[in-house]
Formats: C-alpha cells, sequence, structure tokens
C-alpha cells in the first residue's frame, strides 16, 4: 500500500500561493489506478463483484440483434457477505425484427425468473432456504425464455449464455454460439462453454481444423438455439469464478474476430472491468466490426 501511494502523494510546491496557504489541486487517478488500489487492499474487507457491459452495433450491421443483463448486488453484514450476480448475453438470429425481439425476451426472462427465485429469499426481511437448487432454478429460467421467445418471435432465436453468481457458487447456462470464458490474472484464458453449431462439430469428428472453421462458409450455424424445437436443449453446469481473474461472456461478435490470447491480454491489461470491455469492443470493430458485438467481464474482488 505504502509502494502504491508514493507514486500518487502530492509534492510539496514552493510557490508563493502555498506559502499563503491556498489549497494545491491534488492529482486524480484514473480508473484503472482506482482498481489498481483495491486490488491491493488485502487487509480490507472486499467481497464484491464488479462488472461491466457493453454493447456494440458493430462496423458492418444495420440494426442491434443482441441483448446482454448485467446486474450485481452485495448484502454485507457483521457476520455475512453475500454476493449476487446475474450476467447474460443472448445473440439473436431469424430476421424481419424477430432476432432482437428473441434476444431481447429472453435476456428480460431469464433475468425476471432469477430475480423473483433469489432476491427475497437472499436479499428479504426474513431470509430463508429456496426450495430449489441452483440449477433448478437456473433450468426453469431457461425454459420460460424458451416458451417466452417462441410465442414472442415465431421462427426466431437466440443464442444464451447466462451466468448465476450467489456468493462463491456460479452456475452457466448455455445454448448457441456465445460464450463464457475465465480469464486468469496470469494470462490463461479457458472456455467454460462448448459451441453448439455445425463448424464446431465438424472440429470435434476431426473433419475441420480450427483454422478452416473461422472461415467456413456456415460457420454461424446452430444446432441448437433458444425459441427452437420444442424444448431448450441447454448445457447448465457449475463452474467457479476465477479468483484472482475474471469471468467474460461474449457474443461471436467479439471471439469471432479477436482472437483468444489477444483478449486475455486486452482483458489483463488493466484491473478495470470497465475499459477492458470498452478496449475489446474497438479490438472488435479495428478487426472489421462484422457483427454486433456484446461483452460482460466480471470480477470478484475480496
Amino acid at each position: 500500500m505504502k509502494k502504491f501511494l508514493k507514486r500518487f502523494r502530492r509534492k510539496k510546491s514552493k510557490s508563493k500561493a502555498d506559502k499563503q496557504g491556498t489549497a494545491a489541486t491534488a492529482p486524480l487517478l484514473d480508473e484503472a489506478q482506482v482498481w489498481d488500489f483495491v486490488g491491493s487492499q488485502r487487509g480490507a474487507k472486499f467481497n464484491h463483484l464488479v462488472a461491466a457491459s457493453a454493447l456494440d452495433l458493430g462496423q458492418r450491421r444495420e440494426n442491434n440483434e443482441d441483448a446482454l443483463l448485467c446486474l450485481s448486488g452485495v448484502l454485507d453484514t457483521t457476520s455475512n457477505s453475500q454476493p449476487l450476480g446475474i450476467y447474460i448475453v443472448a445473440d439473436g438470429m431469424g430476421g424481419h425484427r424477430n432476432g432482437e425481439i428473441a434476444s431481447e425476451t429472453a435476456v428480460r426472462t431469464v433475468g425476471n425468473h432469477l430475480i423473483s427465485k433469489l432476491y427475497k429469499p437472499l436479499f428479504g426481511p426474513e431470509p430463508r432456504p429456496t426450495n430449489e437448487s441452483l440449477r433448478e432454478i437456473m433450468e426453469s429460467a431457461v425454459d420460460q425464455a424458451h416458451k417466452a421467445v417462441r410465442k414472442a418471435a415465431p421462427g426466431g432465436g437466440c443464442t444464451l449464455t447466462a451466468a448465476l453468481v450467489v456468493g462463491t457458487q456460479l452456475v452457466i447456462a448455455h445454448l448457441g454460439d456465445s460464450r463464457a470464458y475465465a480469464i486468469t490474472r496470469d494470462g490463461r484464458i479457458e472456455a467454460l462453454t462448448k459451441d453448439h453449431s455445425l463448424v464446431k462439430r465438424l472440429q470435434e469428428m476431426g473433419q475441420l481444423t480450427g483454422e478452416e472453421a473461422a472461415t467456413h462458409p456456415q460457420k454461424s450455424v446452430l444446432y441448437r438455439a433458444l425459441g427452437q424445437g420444442d424444448t431448450a436443449q441447454a448445457d447448465i453446469f457449475n463452474s467457479s469464478l476465477p479468483n484472482p481473474g475474471f469471468l467474460l461472456i461474449c457474443s461471436d461478435g467479439l471471439w469471432g474476430v479477436v482472437n483468444e490470447d489477444d483478449i486475455q491480454r486486452i482483458v489483463n491489461a488493466t484491473s478495470s472491468p470497465f475499459l477492458a470491455c470498452h478496449h475489446l469492443v474497438e479490438a472488435a470493430n479495428a478487426a472489421g466490426g462484422p457483427d454486433n458485438i456484446s461483452v460482460v467481464l466480471v470480477r470478484l474482488v475480496n
């Protein structure tokens, strides 16, 4: 802490104004410096989810078919600290506005269901255990969203990658080819989700290389999506929140044009999720921005 503060300690001025007792203006810390300072306070009581998001049209699209939700909260008491986070990215498909309707409907429905199931039991005046596991709550949220999308956007659909964080527990629901990544501070990046796409299946069967998949004309064809088919077939699983590190959720408008090594370098270049989201969008647009870009970045500060 002392080493950090030394860099920003105001030097004494020998100006006439100082001699007369006029207050000098202290230099402001930029956002990255603030978060570096927060991360250095190991003895302080921090147990919060710090999250940021960005949604951009991209360079070649005339409308936005992505939607996201980024919601964080915490209940701190003398005996307990209970963070709650809901983070969702959906990428619509279907044309004729059905894509954007589908993604917005999915995000709103999943978010509303999770909040209604968890807010009162966790944060209400009489906290109580829920009758369902977090995984069961996520499953019912996805089922509701699937039905809502089929009704609101007939023929349309969307990807869905949703993360629910309660305390140290992380549950992820996934359909399609948006992705969730774990990014550690030592420079590692790991995809937590598996794309439900034709080219990914061909890769798994050994019929395509990664380089061939990246330029394949059918790389956007999905075999699973929310709102498609009679039932949702989501991957729902428990994972762990990288600590220290970041949880990244993004649409293919980011990972499809910025490689994973560059993504982790951009994220780790600053402790601030807000700046990192901005720089990720910049990188996607610099690479041509062929699609809408959605980014949600989450950091646990403790």
